[in-house]
């Protein structure tokens, strides 16, 4: 029964002395994704955001869209401060619709009322997402 009982100790002892040293080489194994590579898409993110970003103001800032803005009765600077809150997925559909917008309008697919409401459905977009965070 003694012999039984050393047996199982020194088993259980072993078993420990494994289950301690085996997490400190599973975390010496190389990394899935490198930092550098989480760098690289960090660093590409907040480039697209700041496109985006960019494309959005300038889609806002355009003359046709301040005087539609203003006839709407809408703050031309609270939209414009709004589309900071936006998150990415959201800012990269608005950017898009109104990059659209501006080759549509500039090839003469729409007319300016067509401008006019696009111009105010972003606006009410952004106001809406803003206000519902």
């Amino acid at each position: 029964m003694f012999v039984r009982s050393e047996c199982i100790r020194k088993c259980a002892a072993c078993l420990l002395v494994v289950l301690f040293t085996l997490p400190l080489t599973l975390a010496q194994t190389t990394h899935v994704v490198s930092p550098a590579d989480l760098q690289k898409q960090t660093v590409a993110t907040s480039q697209a955001r700041q496109q985006n970003l960019q494309k959005v103001r300038d889609f806002l800032a355009d003359p046709a869209a301040t005087e539609t803005l203003k006839k709407a009765h809408i703050d031309t600077e609270q939209v414009k401060k709004a589309v900071s809150q936006l998150d990415n997925q959201e800012l990269a559909q608005l950017a898009a619709r109104a990059d659209k917008a501006q080759h549509d309008f500039a090839a003469g697919y729409l007319s300016t009322l067509d401008i006019a409401l696009i111009i105010l459905g972003v606006a009410l977009i952004i106001l809406i997402i803003v206000v519902a965070k």
